[in-house]
């Protein structure tokens, strides 16, 4: 993990915490006692919508710069992953030729002949079921 990475990683975790904090202090638009008999707007200055407290704003501001780094560490993610190539890792390559000698699964060229190996074959048939089975009642 890069600096950069590092540093995005921290800073997404304390403003992630900050900004729970904040959200959780606030007080809602309702909250007022007063609110219930339609006196909510008595505590504003700025009407019955009020003006947008350092709180809302800080709130606003945490939310952004948390989006803004959280699409940060996505895109350095996307650059890493696109790089795994160049770094020595082999990459994973689909071969097209079923008689490939390196491939680890072995295929089976006749599905119709009886298994050979190492599985015992039953060969025993599903009973029939007889008069005897049936129960009187």
């Amino acid at each position: 993990m890069s600096t950069v990475e590092t540093v995005l990683l921290a800073l997404l975790v304390l403003d992630a915490i900050t900004l729970t904090v904040l959200v959780l202090l606030q007080q809602g638009k309702g909250a007022d006692v007063g609110a219930a008999f339609g006196s909510g707007s008595s505590n504003t200055v700025f009407g019955a919508g009020g003006g947008a407290s350092f709180m809302t704003k800080a709130t606003a501001w945490l939310a952004i710069v948390f989006f803004v780094i959280a699409f940060s560490l996505a895109y350095i993610a996307k650059e890493k992953a696109g790089t795994v190539g160049e770094a020595g890792m082999p990459l994973v390559q689909d071969s097209d030729d079923p008689g490939d000698s390196n491939s680890p699964v072995p295929i089976l060229e006749d599905a119709d002949s009886p298994p050979t190996g190492d599985v015992p074959v039953s060969e025993e048939t599903e009973p029939t079921p007889s008069d005897d089975d049936i129960p009187d009642l």
